[in-house]
């Protein structure tokens, strides 16, 4: 079965992204396709790279990466990344800003890239804040 999830909430204020890595990492043992995670609204926030887990919680950051590495696209909502200050090295330039923050893995993404996954997937599960 091929899914596309959303994850809607914050590291660290918020479970969807613990639920949501869970979910993706239970899946994908059990022979499923993640084809996307979208990340949208707060949930954009999983994919900025200067983000330090507190002292004793899960390094999310690293488990995103390791999903990444397995094949699964992770999605960046831009028009909510760009709101928070989640860029990417071509907006950096764009907006004269002083660093790149899109953790690696991630990519920034149009809202149309949802929709087309929706669309081809078996399966759509959200994660909301």
């Amino acid at each position: 079965m091929n899914f596309v999830l959303a994850v809607h909430g914050a590291p660290h204020s918020s479970n969807s992204g613990e639920h949501a890595l869970g979910f993706a990492t239970a899946a994908i043992a059990q022979g499923h396709t993640i084809e996307r995670i979208f990340f949208y609204h707060d949930g954009v926030l999983q994919g900025l790279s200067s983000q330090v887990a507190p002292q004793g919680e899960s390094d999310l950051s690293i488990r995103w990466t390791e999903l990444a590495e397995r094949g699964v696209e992770l999605a960046v909502c831009i028009a909510s990344a760009l709101k928070r200050g989640v860029i990417d090295s071509e907006e950096q330039a764009r907006y004269e800003k002083d660093a790149h923050t899109l953790a690696r893995g991630f990519e920034l993404v149009g809202l149309g890239q949802l929709i087309t996954a929706i669309q081809h997937a078996d399966r759509y599960v959200e994660f909301p804040g």
